[in-house]
């Protein structure tokens, strides 16, 4: 399914996250992290576009304990998806459809790739314990594994259509959704739910790494 992202400050919403409390979406706002008018891209001083959620400046931290913005991918694809250390059953799911996702990938694509995993559990998963994950599941250097704030983590959520809850034994119920973004950080397809899809993905991928 091709999806294009509408303006950034237009889609930004707040969910409400707490351990046993559904997360409910409030009213479209402004995000508060977020510039109204275009962004300028880390580095380079050009900006981003409208459409790109590398707008959404909140820090985030990877598993090296490297703080870290999400504009910092920018001139790469992305596949990236939303995500928790514990998750017994779809998180693993996702991370293996990534992996099947990036050998169906040509090899120029492939190389340039990034492959992001953005954690929910804002309290267990620290960069150590995302450390930990990476060297289970043999993720090499082109995975970037992140924890944020609270904030961080329910707006970048929000600009994903991504939902989520934590329940009562500290796990998280959520949405699956594996998020393929251009070099420019624009959302050019989403693989809703779990498994199947993945020869989309590619092609979509692929043209938009172009």
């Amino acid at each position: 399914m091709i999806t294009r992202l509408a303006p950034l400050f237009l889609l930004t919403a707040s969910f409400a996250l707490g351990a046993g409390a559904a997360a409910q979406p409030t009213a479209a706002a402004a995000c508060p992290h977020c510039q109204e008018t275009t962004a300028p891209a880390a580095k380079t001083g050009a900006a981003f576009s409208k459409e790109s959620i590398y707008q959404l400046d909140a820090r985030f931290t990877d598993d090296s304990g490297h703080a870290f913005t999400l504009g910092e991918l920018r001139g790469r694809p992305v596949v990236l998806t939303m995500f928790f250390a514990s998750c017994g059953y779809a998180c693993p799911l996702q991370v293996t459809d990534m992996q099947a996702l990036r050998a169906q990938l040509p090899a120029g694509v492939r190389e340039r790739t990034t492959f992001v995993l953005v954690s929910f559990d804002v309290v267990h998963d620290t960069s150590a314990v995302l450390a930990q994950y990476r060297a289970q599941r043999s993720l090499d250097g082109q995975w970037t594994l992140l924890h944020g704030t609270d904030d961080a983590v329910r707006e970048l959520a929000a600009l994903l259509g991504v939902k989520y809850k934590q329940e009562a034994d500290g796990m998280f119920s959520h949405s699956n959704v594996l998020t393929l973004l251009n070099p420019q950080g624009e959302i050019v397809h989403q693989r809703i739910g779990l498994k199947g899809g993945l020869d989309e993905a590619a092609a979509a991928l692929a043209a938009a790494a172009r």
